[in-house]
């Protein structure tokens, strides 16, 4: 018996054990993949594929888990759908306990090995927490394949219909931009002004750090910023380019100069108008809930809190925008890369998709005083219905 019908016939005893329940939109593959020689073990959820092939990004941390690959690959189907584009949803993860650049390279195009009979016909993969470009590139090198993963860098290039088509990597900030839109629209739609706000952001990775700078170049004030190692505070505004250097510096944003230092988990409870969360998963907690003051919550991060959390926040007055409608500017930066667009049509992509999914939500969910995310996911599940049906 081969490699893959093994995998498929454990699949069943898999989801029972991870409490992965099917329903009418997927899981439609459940892999777990392991190398004895590298050590490296991994997971790949491909959750639904009515749209198009299932597209997520690989992240790569100690404590992945494939509960929680399901998990994001669900919020992908949703994503995708609200995002408006041709793909379905899925997740891969890596099990990284760290190591040299060369160990993370074999891990990386061993995962690739053993699913790239997948790719990219079922599964499209992506950047995601501890991957990027780089490993982009890796994996499209062991698959053979351009179209197998999307973020790859942007000298990697190839020629198709005698059209050259280049890597569109996140680093170029497509998700952080989404979010800095997001924040804006929502604010629009709030009869905001955005430049008389207070914005504190939690993480300053590759989501964090970009909505800082753009939202810092449209004239929004941002009071706080924080990293693993802390948060750092300014009443009168933080400068994202002296934000860049201390934590290039000292290794944290909490080393900013003339700001006062502050816990890591002190972002929740300062009193900012906007929270964008943008790192983890699960950062806002029953601990911290209460604490929270701002008036407009935008996640930046997949799954920052329960649904259950989420609600309650709601009810308190607090304006959320989800999680799967915010932060969908990687995949639709994906998108622009899989179809050979350049980073300015990209970038208008984004613009144009995110603005008018916070629009239809946010304006759905006042007018009908419903909860944000049932809007959200109504628009979602009924175009997936719909792309079944046909």
């Amino acid at each position: 018996m081969n490699t893959q019908r093994i995998l498929i016939s454990i699949i069943p005893a898999l989801l029972n054990i991870m409490e992965i329940k099917r329903d009418e939109f997927g899981p439609e593959y459940v892999l777990t993949v392991s190398d004895p020689i590298t050590g490296m073990k991994g997971f790949l959820v491909i959750d639904n594929t009515s749209r198009g092939p299932g597209k997520g990004g690989i992240r790569m941390t100690r404590t992945v888990t494939l509960e929680e690959v399901y998990r994001l690959a669900r919020t992908m189907t949703w994503k995708n759908a609200i995002a408006d584009i041709p793909f379905g949803g899925a997740k891969g993860g890596i099990i990284w306990n760290g190591g040299s650049d060369e160990l993370k390279k074999q891990h990386v195009k061993v995962f690739a090995q053993k699913i790239k009979h997948l790719m990219p016909h079922v599964y499209i993969g992506g950047p995601d927490v501890n991957t990027g470009e780089k490993e982009m590139q890796w994996i499209a090198e062991e698959s053979g394949i351009w179209e197998s993963v999307t973020g790859k860098p942007s000298a990697y290039c190839d020629i198709k219909n005698e059209k050259q088509r280049c890597g569109l990597p996140h680093e170029l900030g497509s998700t952080g931009f989404g979010v800095a839109r997001a924040v804006v629209v929502a604010l629009e739609i709030l009869g905001i002004p955005l430049q008389s706000v207070r914005i504190a952001i939690e993480g300053f990775g590759n989501v964090g750090s970009f909505a800082f700078k753009f939202l810092q170049e449209w004239g929004a004030k941002i009071i706080a910023v924080a990293d693993s190692r802390g948060t750092a505070y300014l009443e009168a505004g933080l400068d994202y380019r002296t934000a860049e250097q201390a934590k290039k510096q000292h290794g944290t944003v909490s080393s900013y100069q003339g700001a006062q230092q502050l816990s890591h988990d002190d972002i929740f409870s300062l009193d900012a108008d906007v929270l964008i969360p943008a790192t983890i998963t699960d950062v806002i907690t029953e601990k911290n809930k209460d604490s929270i003051k701002a008036k407009l919550i935008v996640q930046g991060a997949n799954i920052s809190m329960s649904k259950e959390i989420e609600r309650e926040l709601w009810q308190r007055g607090i304006q959320i925008i989800p999680d799967f409608v915010a932060n969908a500017g990687g995949v639709i930066s994906s998108y622009a890369e899989y179809v050979g667009m350049t980073s300015d049509e990209m970038f208008a992509l984004v613009d144009e998709k995110i603005t008018k999914a916070v629009t239809d939500v946010l304006t759905q969910s006042i007018a009908e005083k419903r909860f944000p995310r049932d809007v959200a996911m109504e628009i979602a599940v009924s175009r997936v219905k719909e792309t079944k049906r046909k």
